[in-house]
């Protein structure tokens, strides 16, 4: 007998062969599962960040609006004309 050979064995009758089962079909993530894409995400922080930015700077410019135009004097149309009237005769004299 030559080395390194096994000489075939023939089973037992009472040992059972096992029987080969057939896997199912794969499972497919884009089928099944399909994922959703990043590029709404990105969109959405994108609005985010933009609407957020434009808001501030609406708040930023009416808070410099106020702050500029705090110090004047609104005077209506006859109180303007009272005080153009008075500044003149002062450069008259």
């Amino acid at each position: 007998m030559v080395q390194g050979k096994f000489k075939k064995q023939k089973l037992p009758d009472n040992v059972k062969i096992k029987s080969k089962k057939n896997k199912g079909v794969a499972f497919t993530r884009r089928h099944n599962a399909p994922v959703k894409i990043k590029k709404n995400k990105f969109n959405e922080a994108a609005k985010i960040k933009e609407t957020l930015s434009k808001t501030v700077n609406r708040s930023v410019e009416e808070e410099i609006r106020h702050l500029s135009t705090d110090g004047q004097v609104n005077l209506s149309k006859s109180q303007e004309k009272v005080a153009k009237h008075h500044k003149t005769k002062a450069e008259e004299k």
